[in-house]
């Protein structure tokens, strides 16, 4: 994955919904290839507001087949970019742009005949979107359904591309629609998508043994409900991909024991690659990550969230051992091919040596 960022422009903003804007950028050909994508996969955004550097991650919506590249922005209370890119954003201007990543994605695989879930909450339909799409257009066997959960009509977004993809995939696509303000004749489809709500609608509205793969993403609450839903159903857990925006504050006690990780890995020495070239470091406590340090340093280390969630700081251990502090932007395979999330990791080992370019 490269690590640095492109100026690219924007070629059209659209207004989805009353609180929330589309972005598609216009790719030079020359970073075609930088640019190209994997369903569900995300972009980091930097851009000067107020004065100050301000990174976002916001997942793709558009499918790789569509030929465009294009995000979703809903705006949030008090979010900086969010409330900027849905005020002040018009198509002409040039943001930065980090290429893709993220493993909240799938192989689809046109030979194959599969039943695909997708849970969604607000703005979490994003990377959800360009899964459904891609496997409707890739795997013609295959089908999809749809449990997206807002508040009302009034906020559902992508509800007219949604409904035309249904009429398009008549018999393949399914779409359930749960609002929590709005009430209508089927009491199931009534509500939020809460742990007794996902109970009722496994082996009514799908069947959880037919599924061979489903997708996650919303608010924390209705993740941990769909994930205990579905593993309790008896969905194998790596059939079950999750997408997570944010993360709650860790507990004192995790907090005590991280500081404790830090505080051991005092001075150990930690080698970077980095746009090709290295250079070591000596980890130091008080800055806290091996990101943190890297920053202080000098080195361009790529970063968004530092909360562990969009990995964008990924990076491979090469030698040595290192752990971290919380991750949820990893999958299991990555973790076991060596890659770690460099904001919340700490060295355990007298050398480490990481590698962000692979």
């Amino acid at each position: 994955m490269s690590t640095g960022f492109h100026s690219l422009q924007i070629a059209e903003v659209r207004r989805e919904i009353a609180d929330a804007v589309s972005l598609r950028f216009a790719v030079p050909d020359a970073l075609a290839e930088a640019y190209r994508f994997a369903p569900g996969q995300h972009l980091t955004l930097r851009a000067e507001i107020g004065g100050e550097e301000v990174r976002r991650t916001y997942s793709i919506c558009a499918a790789p087949h569509e030929g465009e590249l294009r995000v979703a922005i809903k705006q949030v209370p008090n979010g900086v970019f969010s409330g900027w890119a849905n005020s002040w954003i018009a198509a002409g201007q040039f943001i930065d742009v980090m290429p893709p990543h993220g493993s909240f994605t799938w192989s689809f695989d046109p030979a194959q005949a599969r039943t695909y879930a997708g849970f969604a909450g607000g703005s979490g339909i994003t990377p959800v979107l360009s899964l459904m799409k891609t496997a409707l257009a890739v795997e013609p066997e295959s089908r999809f359904i749809l449990f997206y959960g807002n508040r009302a009509t009034s906020g559902i977004m992508f509800l007219e591309e949604i409904a035309a993809l249904k009429d398009r995939f008549m018999g393949r696509l399914q779409i359930h629609h749960f609002l929590e303000e709005e009430e209508g004749d089927f009491e199931l489809l009534n509500g939020r998508l809460d742990s007794d709500k996902i109970a009722a609608l496994l082996g009514t509205l799908v069947d959880p043994a037919e599924i061979d793969a489903a997708f996650v993403c919303g608010p924390g609450p209705m993740m941990d409900a769909v994930e205990a839903g579905l593993t309790g159903a008896g969905v194998p857990h790596e059939r079950i991909l999750i997408e997570r925006f944010t993360v709650g504050a860790m507990s004192e006690a995790q907090l005590a024991a991280a500081r404790e990780l830090e505080r051991k890995a005092e001075g150990k020495p930690v080698r970077i690659a980095i746009d090709g070239r290295r250079r070591t470091i000596a980890f130091d406590s008080a800055k806290g990550s091996i990101l943190e340090n890297a920053r202080a340093a000098g080195l361009p280390a790529p970063f968004a969230c530092k909360a562990g969630v969009c990995a964008t700081c990924r990076a491979k251990v090469v030698r040595g051992e290192v752990t971290m502090i919380q991750n949820y932007g990893l999958s299991a395979e990555e973790v076991a091919r060596g890659y770690i999330l460099t904001c919340q990791a700490v060295p355990l080992s007298d050398e480490v040596e990481l590698d962000f370019d692979a």
